[in-house]
Parts: C-alpha cells; structure tokens; sequence
C-alpha cells in the first residue's frame, strides 16, 4: 500500500471536528523537530499572507492559499511522523472496563472519614 493512500482528505466524521484535528496536527508537526525547516516555511507563509492586506479583493482567495499551504505542509512531512502525531490524536486510550459491585443499587459508596 502507497503511503500517499492512506491520507485520506475525505472527513470520516463532523467537519468542523476534522478541521479541529487537521490544526492540531498542524501545530504539533510545527513543533516536531523531525520536520525540515523550509517546509515549516509553507504554513508559516500561509498565514502571513492571510495577515497582510493584498491587492485582490475578497476572501476566497486567502482561504484558498490557507486550504494549499496547510494541505502542502502535511502532504511534504515524512509520512511516518505524520502517522505518528496522527495516531497520538485520534487514537483510544487503552484500558478495561470494570464493575464495581455494590450493596444496593444506585448506592454509591464513599470513604469513611475518622
């Protein structure tokens, strides 16, 4: 399986939930040192120029640079490092469910205090 394939730019759930995690992944690979220097330079350069007022009217074309830089900088990371931050933000923490048993139900039981 091709590295590029399991990027997938389809969102698997809410958009603004994937919007949300597409910026923390962002800011965390902005963090990594793992990442080269010139391709922080690309989200960098996107929000500078979403900052400075340009020439063209209207906002599509700011948000459209946003959209490239930030697609650009994730699609030029090493991919196993992207997986990686990846994982760390949408996976499960491990663990096993427990039933406490207790006298009645709906009690709930508390520490005794002295």
């Amino acid at each position: 399986m091709d590295d590029k394939s399991s990027r997938s730019l389809v969102p698997k759930g809410n958009v603004f939930q994937e919007a949300a995690t597409r910026i923390k992944l962002i800011v965390r690979l902005m963090g990594d040192r793992r990442v080269g220097p010139l391709v922080k330079l690309l989200p960098v350069g996107a929000l500078a120029y979403w900052l400075i007022p340009d020439i063209a009217p209207g906002p599509i074309d700011d948000a459209l640079l946003l959209w490239l830089g930030a697609y650009l900088f994730v699609e030029l990371c090493p991919p196993e490092i992207v997986r990686e931050h990846m994982h760390e933000l949408t996976g499960t923490i491990e663990g096993e469910w427990h039933e406490v048993p207790s006298e009645e139900p709906g009690q709930i039981d508390l520490p005794k205090t002295p």
